[in-house]
């Protein structure tokens, strides 16, 4: 399995992507027509969320095709090379692919060995369930099971922060709000900048601002290069 799990498509005031570009370029392997999945788009018209990603990825001569534009997407998802699914809303991106029937087929031609890379709504869809995403259920998915491509839960553009004088629930006050009700499933939460490779059975956490790892009530800081294999393993 070879899988790139992207917290964000920008860091601070960065171009799109450009922070990943050399991150997706080693995990594409050369692969140079990748299919795009942009469902999770809700305020962007998905051909210019295609161009802009194409753009974006202008640098690695990578040709980038859409799902949308596929009159039929299983077909499209057999003869993909690779596929990137990009940012916006998980609760839409899901949904879609539950209606298309597409994620028994995605989970399968991953776990065969076809290259994926996900941002934002991208990468909590590798999880087991979308239950630790920070959007807003917009739309009612079938259930808020995922791809279940990694063994526990993400939550992308973690933040510790606490404004002044900000009385909502903070970021890991709704973390410890799932481990209440699932204490033993983890949860890996990704700063921007941040990722996880998981190349076949290792799985690497990536970029300096490294992640955290949520469990039963506790949260410790993983560093850039920390080996998380044992997560492959050690299942809840």
């Amino acid at each position: 399995m070879q899988l790139l799990a992207l917290s964000s498509s920008k860091v601070n005031n960065s171009d799109y992507l450009a922070p990943y570009l050399n991150w997706i370029d080693q995990h594409l392997s050369g692969c140079r027509r990748v299919l795009f999945i942009p469902f999770a788009g809700v305020s962007v018209d998905f051909d210019a969320y295609q161009a802009r990603v194409a753009a974006a990825l202008q640098p690695l001569s990578i040709e980038l095709d859409s799902l949308h534009r596929f009159d039929n997407p299983a077909q499209a998802v057999e003869d993909a090379e690779a596929i990137l699914v990009g940012g916006g809303n998980t609760f839409a991106l899901l949904k879609r692919l539950q209606q298309l029937n597409l994620l028994g087929l995605i989970r399968k031609r991953v776990t065969e060995g076809l290259p994926y890379i996900g941002w934002s709504a991208g990468a909590n869809l590798v999880g087991v369930s979308i239950r630790t995403t920070n959007d807003m259920p917009i739309v009612q998915p079938d259930s808020f099971e995922a791809l279940g491509l990694l063994p526990f839960q993400l939550n992308p553009h973690y933040t510790d922060q606490h404004p002044a004088d900000f009385h909502g629930e903070t970021r890991d006050m709704r973390l410890a709000e799932f481990m209440e009700l699932e204490p033993m499933m983890p949860i890996i939460a990704l700063p921007e900048g941040s990722a996880l490779l998981r190349q076949g059975e290792q799985l690497t956490v990536l970029g300096e601002p490294g992640a955290y790892q949520f469990k039963a009530g506790d949260k410790g800081h993983l560093t850039a290069g920390s080996d998380l294999s044992a997560l492959l393993r050690n299942r809840p």
